[in-house]
């Protein structure tokens, strides 16, 4: 029962896993393994040892280490420059609504619920961080596929953009860390890419 597992929705388990004692030789470079499990159902297990279903499916793949140190630095600075758009943004929206004190004081006691719609509204990119969100993610796709040399640039973004994505993305190439993906649309695009 200790080692049951729950999902109520469909989410995807990324976990990382570098091997200290296997040495590359002089003429291989660091690999670390990209570990994933995901259901396209709700799961609970209750009995590891009789569980089996059709909706849960895991996997891995060997990535060069330096790939994934530099995209993890690239997505944090897409994070920092979608954070921007979306301050600019705020900042004229709440330029042009003068509040007074009575409704900024009301809308404070109600920050939890206002920070959430912040990080999962869809962000309206300008020109630059649209082609910075391309690069990234087309490296991405590159390093998650399972042929790599059929992996084309990407020409347009396959989800909606948030900032919960975007941070999830960042999450997901920290090796240091692992991290659950539950956004739909980011969910749908990254196990299209583990098949």
């Amino acid at each position: 029962e200790s080692r049951a597992a729950n999902a109520s929705n469909k989410e995807i388990n990324i976990q990382w896993y570098i091997p200290s004692l296997a040495k590359p030789s002089n003429n291989t470079e660091t690999k670390v393994l990209l570990l994933y499990a995901y259901n396209t159902k709700p799961v609970k297990i209750s009995n590891i040892k009789i569980f089996s279903s059709m909706s849960m499916f895991s996997g891995h793949l060997w990535i060069p280490l330096a790939r994934v140190i530099s995209l993890q630095k690239k997505l944090s600075n897409l994070k920092q420059q979608v954070e921007m758009l979306m301050q600019s943004s705020k900042s004229l929206s709440s330029a042009s609504e003068p509040t007074s004190f009575l409704e900024e004081s009301e809308t404070l006691k109600k920050i939890p619920s206002i920070k959430t719609k912040i990080i999962v509204a869809k962000v309206h990119l300008d020109e630059k961080t649209e082609e910075m969100a391309k690069r990234c993610l087309s490296e991405v796709k590159a390093l998650l596929s399972v042929v790599p040399a059929l992996s084309l640039p990407l020409t347009e973004i396959p989800f909606d953009v948030t900032l919960q994505s975007i941070a999830s993305l960042e999450d997901m190439f920290d090796p240091a860390n692992g991290c659950i993906i539950t956004e739909e649309s980011l969910f749908n695009w990254i196990i299209s890419l583990f098949h």
